[in-house]
């Protein structure tokens, strides 16, 4: 009876969490809310200094099965061939915001007193940013591969990838002031040889041993080898004096490694977002409301120094690295917020003895106040990021490697198309634009795919085309079409406006993701614009009536019909686009319909 009374008050606990969880999330939802911070806000609520539904210890085995799991999945999803095409801003953007945010919270908190290796500690916690909102916020407004979306993701594989040496450090850090030398060394050298070993079975053990549960095939053994390589790992890390989760990370990143890593975690997912959602849950239970009334002022002014402080860095990186004021604010702004892995290692440093329960509430409260502030930096980032080249901005974050005069510009440049975007579109265009011999340049905002694009042969130019001058550099006035291929929405909105007031009769191409901003693109003055989505459906129903033999003019006309009409007929079929899909139902239904190349000379040819 002791024990169903036990079974059933942890299956009360969890239906009371993952319950408040659910009513949370929809709130947060509609209010536009990370889940990270829903979650957080769960925890306050129903934890001992909330509503007291619930004992924060019930749930600590969860939360701590939550980290184990999620850093699983941060080494599966650390994938080194992704590492190697970023290497700039992940090598150089990360390290040097990770550097020189550690060495400005260190130095401040000194200055106030603190001890030192608290002190270092409050700099790695301020470090890390949220991975989970920045990335989900610009996968939802479709920025990921705009420039800031590339610089922030970088520099935030950097973060997490930080996070496992951070969690060895802990204890040598807790440990500085009696631990002899020797004994640091040691340990330091017992950690480096676990992952060496790591690298070793991820290049030689761990492929084979996937091979063989792959050729089986059967999907669960997928899932459970994956789970016993996780938690034996961390078992032997525990039991070697570090952390679990370093032992979860290693086993990801050895499975990684595999061809098989991507079905890995396709298959761990669900269960870590569980286990997550709960971690998240117990860190906002630790939270002591109380601690608002006592330390109110503190966690205001540590939240905000914060974010100021983060925001100047990661901008001021962004700027070194060669990219524009613009960009640079953006990815400031994005950036400014601590992380879900900043409370992970604030929970390991407070029970290693590094933060007191006093520190760890101030610490907590303002990490969540940045956090809930972070949707509403990202949102505002654009708009401050239309007035950025007249800010106040420091020489080095206005001055790029990259000048705009990078590529001379031509006198005699007239009547050309202007390329806003060297990605997939925008080279490929520049290859056909110059085969042709059609006179064009190029504007870009990655500095390595300038450099890719002038090795090329091809005229680009680095700068943001948002700005007046750096159209005025590729001569808009006398250019004939402007192409706007780039996925960065708001950038996009900007050059539309900026161009079409400089030249009132440049003819306007933009390339969108979703048909609901068509309309939108064309009041801001675009000729045309192209919407993925829409494109892609006209060319499967296009192959799919070619291949029933539909007259190809009959084809055409169906493509013709719903450019022009601006894609209205997926939305509202008109009587026009009715007569003629009745027009092509009658063809399928006959079926005799063939289409042949009759060759010049044939008998055939002339007759009709």
């Amino acid at each position: 009876m002791h024990d169903t009374a036990g079974l059933e008050a942890a299956l009360l606990d969890l239906v009371i969490i993952l319950g408040a969880a659910v009513a949370v999330l929809f709130l947060s939802h509609r209010l536009k809310l990370s889940s990270v911070v829903g979650l957080l806000l769960t925890g306050m609520l129903i934890g001992p200094s909330g509503l007291g539904l619930i004992g924060r210890e019930s749930v600590e085995a969860y939360a701590e099965l939550g980290v184990v799991l999620l850093l699983f999945t941060v080494g599966l999803e650390v994938s080194l061939v992704r590492l190697r095409k970023q290497w700039r801003p992940f090598l150089l953007g990360g390290g040097a915001q990770v550097t020189l945010t550690v060495a400005a919270t260190t130095g401040i908190a000194v200055a106030f007193d603190v001890p030192f290796r608290t002190a270092l500690f409050l700099g790695f916690l301020a470090a890390l940013s949220s991975t989970a909102i920045v990335l989900k916020m610009y996968t939802d407004r479709r920025e990921l591969r705009a420039a800031q979306g590339t610089v922030s993701t970088g520099i935030l594989l950097f973060q997490d990838f930080c996070l496992p040496p951070l969690i060895f450090l802990v204890p040598v850090l807790a440990g500085a002031g009696e631990a002899s030398a020797s004994v640091v060394i040691g340990r330091v050298s017992l950690g480096l040889f676990i992952v060496g070993v790591a690298f070793v079975g991820a290049r030689t053990v761990m492929p084979r041993v996937l091979e063989h549960i792959a050729g089986t095939r059967v999907r669960e053994l997928f899932l459970l080898g994956s789970l016993a390589l996780c938690l034996a790992m961390g078992i032997v890390t525990a039991r070697l004096g570090f952390s679990l989760a370093l032992g979860a990370f290693l086993a990801g990143l050895i499975i990684s490694e595999s061809e098989y890593g991507h079905q890995i975690v396709v298959e761990v997912l669900p269960l870590r977002d569980v286990f997550n959602s709960l971690f998240f849950v117990s860190v906002g239970m630790l939270f002591d409301l109380g601690a608002l009334g006592t330390h109110g002022h503190l966690i205001l002014g540590v939240g905000v120094a914060a974010v100021v402080i983060k925001a100047l860095i990661a901008a001021a990186v962004t700027g070194w690295l060669g990219y524009t004021s613009r960009v640079a604010l953006i990815v400031g702004l994005s950036l400014a917020q601590m992380g879900e892995f900043s409370l992970v290692l604030a929970g390991v440093g407070r029970e290693a003895g590094l933060l007191t329960d006093g520190v760890f509430q101030i610490f907590l409260g303002s990490a969540i106040l940045t956090m809930l502030v972070t949707p509403l930096l990202i949102d505002l980032a654009p708009r401050m990021a239309g007035h950025a080249p007249s800010l106040p901005v420091p020489r080095p974050l206005r001055r790029t490697r990259l000048s705009p005069g990078s590529v001379e510009e031509e006198a005699t440049l007239d009547r050309h198309v202007i390329v806003i975007g060297y990605g997939l579109n925008g080279s490929n265009l520049s290859r056909v634009l110059s085969s042709t011999g059609i006179p064009f340049v190029v504007v870009e905002l990655n500095g390595s795919a300038v450099r890719e694009g002038q090795k090329r042969g091809h005229p680009v130019v680095f700068g943001d085309a948002t700005r007046s001058d750096i159209l005025t550099h590729c001569r808009i006035t006398h250019a004939l079409m402007l192409v706007i291929g780039i996925a960065d929405l708001p950038a996009a909105r900007r050059i539309v406006r900026v161009a079409r007031e400089m030249n009132p009769d440049i003819h306007i191409l933009v390339r969108t993701v979703e048909v609901g901003h068509v309309e939108e693109f064309f009041a801001l003055g675009a000729n045309e614009v192209i919407p993925e989505e829409f494109e892609t459906s006209v060319e499967i129903f296009s192959r799919v009536l070619e291949r029933y033999h539909v007259p190809r003019n009959i084809v055409r006309a169906q493509r013709a019909m719903i450019r022009d009409e601006g894609y209205r007929m997926f939305r509202a079929v008109p009587s026009a686009a009715r007569i003629a899909s009745e027009r092509v139902a009658e063809i399928l239904e006959t079926a005799l319909t063939e289409t042949f190349l009759v060759p010049e000379g044939s008998p055939a040819d002339g007759s009709t």
